[in-house]
């Protein structure tokens, strides 16, 4: 009996004698590529991040996740339709329990295998001077190597925190596509309104040529042009009436709210250029655009990959005890404990011999570090000519718009109504007030997909920008 308490005391101490063997509290081995990364995270990539991070417990019933509140069946501004997306949009949703789940798995990244419990039951028993032995137990623990257990979480909690990025990307992206169905709403609104208004005037135009084919100054064919023209104006407005339908559902969608939600609009729409520069906008892009820093956040991440392939040539153990109950069915004896249960402490370790294996993990996870890095590169490129690309089309918006509102519309509006007038006294025809009339209309248009191509513009430059830009 005494023997058995010495091997259960000794079983500890062999588990604590091969932990040891692997401690985390050696410094780890920078992995072989040290190059910079601009921007990087705030955390050097080879000091332990905190691994204190709590993921939200799964619900097992639906009935018992969170409730969102519905959204009532009224016409939202755009702050509540931007809140509402931010809250509902199933993409969104997606994101953050994908997020849940990668901050789920840091949480047992690091840890041991399950220890291993075994019994075996002889059908013959083995029969030995000390008596039949009909069984015997094992219980089992392997040890990888901790060093490497603990640079594959370092690797997970990166990828979670570039998860998280996506979805702060993600939530960018969203709010970029409402605001420019918002504002293109506002444009079809105005050709609406202002088809409307044309046909008033149209309708005018057609009853001054039927007064002065009354009295013998015009012929039919003044009043059938007109009435070709109404037609074509009916024509735009179902065309009209139709786009802005498909915007509505693309809105609602996003918001995750029925297709046929009505969505009001707004009736004005005052934008103008952002003070920043185009320099400022792109440093804005370079430091806060999640998309770039989840590319950062993967390429930390696949550093960690490095270190882990290259801890995978280190030895992992195992350490075990056996026990074998022995039956007392043996004459007394000086020379063996009749009856005495034997048991063993044992202990493995692998033998990393396959170099060509382990040499081709590792240079797998150089060129997924490499990949992560020229990601980067790409992204900032990419964000860099967006930027400029996106000034220059809202410069052109607010040049075009402020042409039209000081030269052009004025000029046309005038030559129309000169033209009505000349119109009533007979000397011009009927055909340039026409023409004058769809020269107005395409002006007038044109002012207002301006403004809508300003307000676009500035939103996706917001989005690039990941910030709202002071006008």
């Amino acid at each position: 009996m005494l023997a058995q308490r010495l091997a259960l005391c000794g079983l500890p101490a062999t588990a604590l004698f091969f932990v040891g063997c692997v401690s985390p509290d050696a410094p780890l081995a920078a992995p072989p590529f040290q190059e910079a990364v601009s921007q990087v995270t705030p955390q050097d990539p080879y000091e332990l991040v905190a691994t204190t991070i709590q993921p939200v417990d799964f619900q097992e019933e639906l009935s018992d996740l969170p409730s969102i509140p519905g959204t009532p069946s009224t016409s939202l501004t755009l702050l509540q339709l931007e809140q509402t997306a931010l809250q509902q949009n199933p993409r969104l949703l997606k994101l953050s329990q994908d997020y849940q789940a990668a901050l789920a798995k840091s949480q047992y990244a690091d840890k041991l295998p399950d220890p291993r419990f075994g019994a075996n039951v002889f059908g013959n028993a083995i029969e030995t001077a000390a008596g039949s032995q009909r069984a015997n137990m094992t219980f089992s623990q392997a040890i990888p190597w901790l060093s490497r257990l603990n640079a594959d979480q370092q690797r997970v909690i990166f990828e979670a925190y570039a998860i998280h990025s996506e979805l702060e990307a993600e939530r960018l992206r969203v709010v970029a596509q409402i605001r420019t169905g918002w504002y293109r709403l506002y444009v079809v609104d105005r050709q609406i309104e202002i088809a409307k208004a044309n046909q008033e005037l149209l309708e005018s135009l057609i009853q001054l040529a039927n007064a002065r084919i009354a009295t013998g100054a015009a012929s039919q064919g003044d009043v059938l042009l007109g009435t070709v023209e109404l037609s074509q104006l009916e024509e735009r407005l179902l065309m009209y009436r139709r786009q802005r339908q498909g915007i509505e559902v693309e809105i609602n969608r996003l918001v995750a709210r029925r297709p046929d939600e009505p969505i009001s609009g707004q009736h004005q729409l005052d934008v103008s250029l952002p003070r920043q520069s185009i320099q400022e906008i792109s440093l804005l892009a370079q430091g806060n655009q999640p998309e770039l820093e989840a590319a950062r956040l993967r390429t930390q991440a696949t550093r960690w990959g490095i270190e882990v392939a290259r801890l995978m040539r280190r030895p992992e153990f195992m350490i075990s005890a056996s026990y074998f109950p022995t039956d007392d069915n043996r004459p007394p004896s000086t020379i063996v404990d009749v009856g005495q249960d034997p048991w063993a402490l044992g202990a493995q370790m692998s033998i990393p011999i396959w170099h060509q294996k382990y040499d081709a993990m590792e240079n797998e996870a150089k060129w997924k570090h490499q990949a992560a890095h020229a990601s980067v590169e790409e992204l900032s490129d990419r964000y860099d000519a967006l930027v400029v690309d996106l000034y220059a089309e809202a410069n052109r918006a607010q040049e075009t718009a402020n042409l039209y509102q000081t030269t052009i519309l004025p000029q046309a509006r005038q030559t129309l109504a000169a033209d009505q007038e000349a119109y009533s006294n007979g000397s011009v025809d009927f055909d340039r007030v026409i023409r004058d009339y769809r020269n107005l209309l395409t002006l007038e248009l044109g002012l207002h997909q301006a403004k809508g191509d300003l307000a676009i513009a500035i939103a996706k430059l917001q989005q690039v920008a990941g910030n709202d830009l002071t006008p």
